[in-house]
């Protein structure tokens, strides 16, 4: 890709890239926005989301040549978001010998028994790799947080169910993120911000085809009256969590033609930032190259 496109990309990302939380505010960013699109550009973001996803494949092929480095792409938001079409949309064109989708439900009684980082330390991806990661070890900050009562059945010892509890949670994030990025793992992640009245919308969309009712719940509708403290978790989560080697994107999620093209730009950004070239073949292999070409063109 060239330099100047990827000037443009750098720039169409950098208002929704976040790595310096301590001055990070939610109320900053609109659900709706679409920065210079307007409704009627859809078709030409599409096409801009066809071309990024064309050079993420040949870009991923680089990558599992090389087998230096992980990419970790970590998805949460409010349901009916969008995380599912977006990981869908993005990673259309990756081979998925070298992609991984993991979704985390409610932990098992196994993963209960363990500390709460380790349920996702067991899908990190290999050297590579692109993970993905649909909800994640945030939602030890953001639901448990919201509904406390989840702290229970994590058989925590009561002595350290202190009001610290979420200030140490978001330290071991952040040093777990900063201890992966040291190990070859680039972690990026993004929160698709839908508006409580989009919420709305798809959820009566959903209940008014039956072939969409497989994905609603009651429970999805019950988390809605929870609506402002899921919101103060996420700006809490971001703000004590973006950094430069781990950043968060607040992804505008009302239009969601608008949030693939922008996730899509943000992953492509960041590959490129590693500058991924095919391994360099050996004099001696390419000898064996070369005697192999002669043995089949005698055949």
């Amino acid at each position: 890709m060239k330099e100047v496109q990827l000037q443009r990309i750098q720039k169409f990302i950098a208002p929704y890239r976040v790595t310096r939380g301590q001055d990070f505010r939610l109320l900053d960013f609109h659900p709706g926005d679409t920065a210079a699109f307007k409704t009627e550009d859809k078709r030409e973001a599409r096409k801009m989301l066809a071309r990024g996803v064309r050079w993420l494949s040949e870009q991923q092929e680089m990558l599992y040549a090389q087998d230096h480095w992980a990419v970790l792409l970590v998805f949460q938001a409010m349901d009916a978001a969008g995380k599912d079409s977006t990981i869908k949309h993005v990673t259309s064109g990756i081979n998925p010998q070298g992609c991984r989708v993991t979704s985390f439900k409610q932990p098992s009684s196994e993963e209960l028994d363990h500390d709460y980082l380790w349920r996702c330390s067991r899908h990190l991806p290999g050297r590579g790799q692109i993970g993905i990661f649909n909800r994640s070890y945030y939602e030890e900050v953001l639901v448990v947080k919201v509904h406390r009562e989840l702290l229970e059945k994590q058989k925590l010892h009561p002595s350290l169910l202190t009001d610290d509890i979420w200030t140490q949670r978001y330290e071991d994030i952040g040093h777990y993120e900063h201890y992966l990025h040291r190990n070859g793992v680039l972690p990026l992640k993004f929160f698709l911000h839908v508006s409580r009245e989009e919420q709305k919308r798809r959820f009566i969309r959903r209940l008014n085809k039956p072939q969409k009712h497989w994905k609603f719940s009651a429970a999805d509708v019950a988390e809605r009256q929870h609506w402002d403290e899921y919101q103060v978790a996420y700006e809490q989560a971001i703000r004590n969590t973006a950094s430069e080697h781990a950043p968060w994107y607040v992804v505008p999620a009302d239009n969601k033609w608008f949030a693939r093209l922008l996730v899509a730009a943000a992953v492509v950004d960041a590959i490129a930032g590693l500058k991924l070239q095919y391994p360099v073949v050996a004099a001696d292999k390419l000898e064996g190259l070369a005697r192999a070409r002669r043995q089949l063109d005698t055949e």
